[in-house]
């Protein structure tokens, strides 16, 4: 069907005009999914831990209601544009690859515009998740997240998951009700960073959360209902601390038992203090089958009825026959089902030549290691 290029440059020029905050940052699964990527607080509020660089030269800024709800609005503003040409093209409110080609050739500036970009690719995929950005979303006063919150369901219905990332100090300084509430105001899952269960080095790396408060913290999450995914870090500890670092890991997340546990093996990023203690000499990291030991002895250790994933470009160990040697997608391994597979998979992983896991090493040379 034909549409009248007056009509279709007007609906170009309100998409031109319409914006909302997007962060950098969300969590690959969300990414999978092409979750809606909105901006809840800017930043990072702790942002000391030593091994992290992604807020590290910026401020927190804590968003009023009024603004997120603006963000929201917009949102449903760039929807609605993007469907209405989508019924005028004869495609029933559909979103396609064809309508994106239609809608770049009135706009071609559009391709750069990331509120239209955002929108138009969750609409492509569904329009049925969304991730509130940035490091800490569960840091706003409860009533006024929980307000959020009842706009964005009230504004967008087609959401069936919103997800955040979380830290567990805030969720263990929150009251249970206060938790309770913000998860029947339509918050469904939380991201949160573990890193290791050892306290030693939780105060080395400048978490700024012990052991018990990431367990209180998490164990309250799951009592109110929310859906928990937790990332830990292989070979935080380096060389030197890395039987304590896999054990206490272990039992801090068998005494949490989160829906998901996510292995995040560590990268020193430049311009990070971390970095600097691997440069120096300070910290000396594993090789890549001193890692797969580590990893052995945190998954003997594991006693929970989590999904164990491994969904990171940096879970790169190979098998003999130099396929993957974990599968990379989201939903990960059912435990403790699969705990022996994995466990087989790791054994496989030291029966190869340690020179064979290339893009381990690849991926550690890249970062000047």
């Amino acid at each position: 069907m034909m549409v009248d290029s007056d009509s279709l440059q007007k609906h170009v020029d309100r998409l031109r005009a319409l914006s909302f905050e997007i962060g950098t940052y969300r969590p690959p699964s969300e990414g999978g999914s092409a979750s809606l990527l909105l901006r809840v607080s800017e930043n990072c509020p702790w942002n000391k831990c030593t091994f992290c660089e992604m807020y590290k030269a910026h401020r927190f800024v804590y968003r009023p209601v009024d603004d997120i709800k603006a963000d929201i609005d917009s949102v449903a503003a760039i929807r609605d544009e993007i469907r209405a040409v989508s019924h005028k093209l004869g495609m029933n409110g559909e979103v396609t690859r064809e309508l994106g080609a239609t809608l770049l050739a009135e706009g071609r500036d559009l391709i750069g515009n990331p509120a239209f970009v955002t929108v138009f690719n969750w609409l492509a995929g569904d329009g049925k998740t969304a991730f509130l950005q940035d490091a800490n979303s569960m840091i706003m006063r409860s009533r006024e997240f929980i307000a959020v919150l009842q706009h964005l369901r009230k504004t967008l219905p087609s959401l069936t998951r919103v997800t955040t990332y979380a830290r567990s100090k805030t969720l263990a300084q929150k009251k249970p009700e206060e938790l309770r509430m913000i998860r029947e105001a339509g918050l469904d899952r939380l991201h949160i960073g573990l890193e290791t269960g050892d306290d030693e080095l939780l105060a080395l790396v400048q978490k700024g959360v012990t052991r018990a408060e990431q367990i209180a913290g998490g164990r309250k999450a799951i009592a109110a209902g929310f859906q928990v995914s937790m990332y830990w870090m292989p070979d935080l500890g380096g060389r030197a601390r890395r039987r304590q670092h896999a054990e206490n890991t272990a039992s801090a997340l068998t005494a949490i038992n989160p829906h998901y546990i996510r292995s995040r093996p560590l990268v020193p990023r430049p311009g990070t203090p971390l970095f600097d203690e691997v440069a120096q000499g300070r910290l000396q990291l594993s090789s890549p089958h001193e890692r797969l030991e580590e990893l052995a002895w945190m998954i003997g250790a594991l006693d929970v009825t989590s999904r164990v994933c491994f969904d990171h470009a940096m879970n790169a160990w190979v098998d003999r026959q130099g396929g993957l040697l974990f599968r990379q997608d989201y939903e990960g391994y059912r435990f403790p089902q699969e705990k022996p597979l994995v466990l087989e998979r790791i054994r496989e992983g030291l029966a190869v030549e340690e020179s064979k896991h290339v893009h381990v090493r690849k991926l550690m040379a890249a970062h000047a290691l």
